[in-house]
């Protein structure tokens, strides 16, 4: 594994903080995190700003859509704009690190050209349709179905943690088109048009007062066969493209994000005083060096994937495994910092992100399932009963 970069590498890393230095300051103020039109708007102007200047989709295929560069080079996009503080994906989330990848190694040359550069330009946004209420961690249980008739399926069933369903012009969505086959088979991906008739969304609100889930209800909704991405029957081995991008790359940004809280949580122990207790100081030392190892495992998968064709394998399961711990335990080290005057104040953005930490060991697939990964594909353990 060679952590080091290249010269060409560096200089893609001086022409991109050039760039964010140019127009960073230039952004309009981020809008109501309850506004979730404007908050779209704004994400994905955002968008095409990148891709006016080159840097949407920047390790995507080139006959994606994208400028073909290597996951090095992404990783670096990824590290300079969460130093600046640029605005992250927001809304494009699904489209941009679940979908669009998945369409991008899967999709007909068609499905490629139709759906890749709406995602690129910001102009079309996408939400993830995959657990359900009886079918979360075991998502190979689920049972929203898809029966077909003619040139299209007839969807019935129910979606939740539905991300960006609010907002969304499209769908990534599992169905179940063989309820006679095993379970892990039957299964198909499809592309939905949320605008189609028979879908009923009702938005979820977290404890931290957002609605970036919801409730999907699908009744006798037609979406064409054209629309499936993948064999009919073979949406598990496509999901698992989905997820190898949801566990790996997806969480790169966040990895620095954390590492820069972390600085900054360390600054306000030493304005406030608590930088004397040393428990503090050596559980604030210890996530230090798990974020720093945290990022080196970001680069050995990222070498993987430039080696493998892009496409994160068994090890991002180890990386969300154990980031989702870190992550808990970096927001319950800022209540210590913050004490308990802080801890509970909402305004504050580190209370709000120890809230959504909570999730981050269900999120992409439970800590449970992770460890089945590991256990089973890198260990080489045999499955459980």
């Amino acid at each position: 594994m060679d952590l080091a970069y290249t010269e060409a590498e560096e200089e893609f890393r001086g022409r991109l903080r050039e760039w964010l230095a140019a127009v960073l300051p230039g952004l309009p103020p981020k809008p109501s995190p309850d506004d979730w039109p404007a908050r779209r708007a704004y994400d994905t102007a955002w968008q095409r700003m990148l891709y006016d200047a080159g840097y949407a989709g920047l390790h995507w295929p080139v006959d994606a859509g994208g400028q073909g560069a290597t996951p090095t080079q992404h990783l670096i996009f990824l590290e300079e704009t969460e130093k600046a503080g640029a605005p992250y994906v927001g809304a494009n989330f699904v489209g941009l690190l679940h979908a669009g990848p998945t369409i991008a190694a899967e999709g007909t040359a068609g499905q490629r050209a139709r759906w890749l550069p709406p995602v690129l330009r910001g102009d079309e946004i996408w939400c993830q349709g995959f657990s359900e209420p009886e079918a979360g961690s075991d998502l190979a249980a689920l049972r929203t179905r898809a029966v077909r008739d003619g040139d299209d399926y007839v969807v019935s069933g129910q979606k939740i943690w539905t991300s960006h369903a609010e907002v969304a012009d499209w769908c990534e969505l599992l169905v179940r088109t063989d309820p006679d086959a095993p379970k892990h088979r039957g299964i198909s991906w499809l592309a939905m048009p949320m605008d189609a008739p028979g879908i009923t969304v009702r938005p979820l609100r977290t404890p931290a007062g957002s609605t970036e889930f919801a409730e999907v209800f699908l009744d006798e909704v037609r979406v064409p066969v054209r629309n499936r991405v993948g064999a009919e029957n073979d949406g598990w081995r496509v999901t698992m493209v989905t997820l190898s991008f949801e566990r790996g790359t997806a969480f790169v940004g966040e990895v620095v994000a954390c590492r820069r809280t972390l600085d900054a949580l360390a600054a306000e122990a030493r304005r406030n005083g608590r930088w004397d207790d040393p428990v503090l100081r050596r559980r604030l030392g210890r996530l230090n060096a798990e974020f720093r190892a945290l990022w080196r495992l970001t680069q050995a998968n990222v070498g993987e994937a430039e080696r493998t064709g892009g496409v994160p394998g068994a090890g991002a399961s180890v990386f969300k495994l154990r980031y989702s711990g870190a992550r808990q335990e970096l927001y319950e080290a800022a209540a210590e910092v913050l004490g308990a005057e802080g801890a509970f104040d909402l305004d504050r953005e580190w209370v709000l992100d120890r809230l959504s930490s909570l999730a981050y060991t269900i999120a992409a697939g439970t800590s449970q399932i992770q460890r089945n990964i590991v256990a089973e594909r890198i260990l080489g353990l045999p499955k459980g009963r």
